[in-house]
């Protein structure tokens, strides 16, 4: 898909505890996020259902900031930034579009599983439910920013 010289310029470590990765807006790369991000956390010491959680939503996060964000713009760029400090890992994906105006509801499941509804639309609804925390909608000099945190175990309230 790319090159290794290719790769050092899209990953840069920022300090020992922050990465940053940035992506062409072109489907496909969400993976080298979403594989930076997997390598960290089990570096850090995420255990393995907490990094297929994180793989999930980083995916999920960069194909939105793609497609909605940038609107598959070909001259766009998203950027993917990983921190951790003190068992929390911090994910924020900005994208150069204008953010959200309102939240998607909640799928009906249902709906889907019987294709009553289209595949599509799960994005939000996936990384709400993956993350312990998410905040959309904060801005930054390269636009629209969507925040999310996991802990490095399940919070006990967060996954009923």
């Amino acid at each position: 898909m790319f090159e290794a010289n290719q790769a050092g310029q899209m990953v840069r470590l920022l300090d020992e505890r922050t990465l940053e990765v940035n992506l062409p807006n072109k489907v496909g790369y969400e993976r080298v996020a979403m594989e930076c991000s997997a390598a960290f956390a089990k570096i850090v010491g995420f255990v393995r259902e907490r990094i297929d959680d994180l793989k999930t939503a980083v995916a999920e996060a960069c194909l939105n900031a793609m497609e909605h964000g940038n609107k598959l713009r070909p001259d766009a760029r998203v950027v993917v930034t990983m921190k951790f400090d003190d068992g929390t890992f911090t994910v924020s994906v900005a994208d150069e579009g204008e953010g959200l105006i309102d939240l998607p509801e909640d799928p009906d499941i249902e709906k889907k599983i019987e294709q009553l509804q289209t595949p599509r639309g799960l994005g939000i609804f996936l990384i709400r439910h993956l993350v312990d925390q998410v905040e959309f909608n904060k801005m930054s000099q390269q636009g629209h920013v969507l925040r999310m945190v996991l802990k490095m175990s399940y919070e006990e309230d967060a996954r009923l």
